[in-house]
């Protein structure tokens, strides 16, 4: 089985050539295109998830020997999310060579979070199928190194760390407030505001309320801070 050019294009940027193509290929493709005779990525996807799990995990033991499990798991949860994994997906730019269905191309599918994300986690599957477990554990570890490296030891999201941050200062937890949306339908931009009770707040715009509110958390945790 020969791929497309998009698809070899990206193996390149992924540093990795398959054996077996059409790992790739159900890999890349999006559920919005599976048909009986196209499988979409999703069995692979809950493979790629554990398989990038177990990496993380043993590379955070590896690299921090004395770190307690309350140190780990906030760094692992921050490299195994589903918004990491999509960054990642955007460095080498796997949007690219997704397949997907008219009206999620439309939607501008290419370039959400949730797609990228699973994508990404369905492309280690197929390596870890097509060459082994090394084979995925190097992949994973070479696109995620500065990561791993930079990991801190408080990686929780901003969001938690700002409702505790309200709670031991005796507050209640942070409201996120939808105040703007922009953009059409299919690309929306929302606007939302994070507000503490004692009147502080913060802004911040983003193609997902998820995101924005992640946003306007950490923006609210810098100015709490000073």
């Amino acid at each position: 089985m020969k791929l497309a050019s998009e698809l070899k294009e990206f193996c390149t940027r992924l540093g990795y050539q398959f054996t077996r193509p059409e790992l790739l290929i159900e890999a890349t493709t999006h559920s919005s295109l599976s048909s009986p005779t196209r499988a979409d990525n999703q069995r692979l996807e809950f493979l790629g998830d554990r398989v990038l799990a177990l990496v993380i995990a043993q590379a955070l033991l590896e690299k921090d020997k004395e770190a307690a499990e309350g140190l780990l798991a906030p760094r692992f949860n921050a490299l195994v999310r589903k918004e990491a994994c999509a960054d990642i997906a955007v460095q080498i730019d796997l949007g690219t060579a997704l397949k997907l269905g008219r009206s999620e191309m439309l939607s501008g599918g290419r370039k959400k979070t949730a797609i990228l994300g699973d994508a990404m986690e369905a492309v280690i599957a197929a390596v870890y199928l097509d060459a082994g477990f090394e084979a995925a554990e190097e992949l994973i570890l070479r696109l995620w190194s500065a990561r791993i490296n930079a990991a801190k030891d408080d990686a929780r999201d901003p969001k938690t760390t700002l409702q505790e941050w309200a709670q031991g200062h005796k507050m209640t937890p942070p409201k996120y407030v939808e105040i703007g949306r922009t953009g059409p339908d299919h690309a929306p931009v929302f606007e939302i505001e994070a507000q503490l009770s004692n009147g502080v707040s913060a802004i911040a715009c983003a193609p997902s309320k998820r995101q924005a509110q992640q946003m306007a958390a950490a923006k609210l945790l810098e100015q709490v801070e000073q």
